[in-house]
């Protein structure tokens, strides 16, 4: 897959839904090889006595995250800065990109716990960004009773709600009623598919109900001019930034340094 498979249609439903399905961004061995590594990595946490006083690891009983695994392990920069999701994700949003951050899910065995309907910018310290997209990469087969993703098509309209609580199922309802009730889309992937969802499109992701985990890896792009906006953020706390100022450097690298930045380290 490269940009260029990226169909009008695709860009046509972005823009309209708020997210779309995008097949095979990466190879399914590819996937393999990158669930065998977000596995060790994730072992590798969890086995770190200073785990719990991490901030940019959770484990819960709906997933475990890791933020910024790109700049923990090797193999993970290297998906993290994979050409063919930042081609795609540039073509779908329509604008120039950089990196915000990075972050593995991983959904446990017989987990039965819902990730419930959020939009993920509010959580975001963002000024002068209205279109961020995330590329959510399935690791594996992700069928419904495994914890696939459903959205609220449209709902990225919603541009000023405030922050809603992803273990809290009437939480996102309660603040905006009406999308109770609007169409919801549920997209399984196979192993190397992609879902971009704009950063405001309310999402959820089913329990998972198998005897295997749900991996997923996300990158999470934002526009190019965004500028911090002073709220707490697990990236930026450790930052001492000033409000308003740009949110970029060696921490957020455009797109267009990708490349040089996937091969290592330097």
């Amino acid at each position: 897959m490269n940009a260029s498979e990226i169909t009008s249609e695709m860009e046509i439903e972005y823009e309209r839904d708020g997210f779309v399905r995008v097949p095979a961004v990466i190879t399914p061995d590819e996937a393999a090889h990158y669930f065998e590594a977000g596995t060790r990595l994730i072992e590798r946490v969890r086995a770190d006595a200073a785990t719990p006083d991490d901030p940019e690891v959770t484990d819960i009983d709906i997933f475990i995250q890791i933020v910024n695994t790109w700049q923990r392990d090797d193999e993970m920069r290297r998906l993290t800065f994979h050409p063919n999701v930042a081609a795609a994700a540039e073509r779908l949003a329509g604008t120039q990109l950089r990196l915000w951050h990075d972050h593995i899910l991983c959904k446990m065995p017989r987990n039965q716990a819902s990730t419930e309907f959020h939009q993920d910018q509010p959580y975001w310290p963002h000024r002068d960004c209205p279109d961020p997209i995330s590329a959510w990469i399935a690791l594996c087969d992700v069928p419904v009773e495994r914890g696939c993703m459903t959205f609220l098509p449209g709902s990225h309209r919603k541009t000023d709600l405030p922050v809603q609580h992803l273990n809290d199922p009437r939480s996102l309802f309660s603040i905006c009623p009406e999308l109770e009730y609007s169409p919801r889309v549920t997209v399984p992937l196979k192993a190397g598919d992609c879902t971009f969802h704009h950063g405001r499109c309310a999402h959820m992701a089913t329990p998972n109900c198998t005897d295997l985990p749900r991996m997923a890896h996300v990158v999470i792009y934002m526009q190019r001019e965004t500028r911090y906006r002073k709220q707490d953020h697990v990236v930026t706390d450790p930052l001492s930034l000033e409000d308003g100022a740009a949110l970029n450097g060696e921490m957020f690298p455009p797109v267009e340094k990708f490349g040089c930045w996937r091969a290592g380290w330097d």
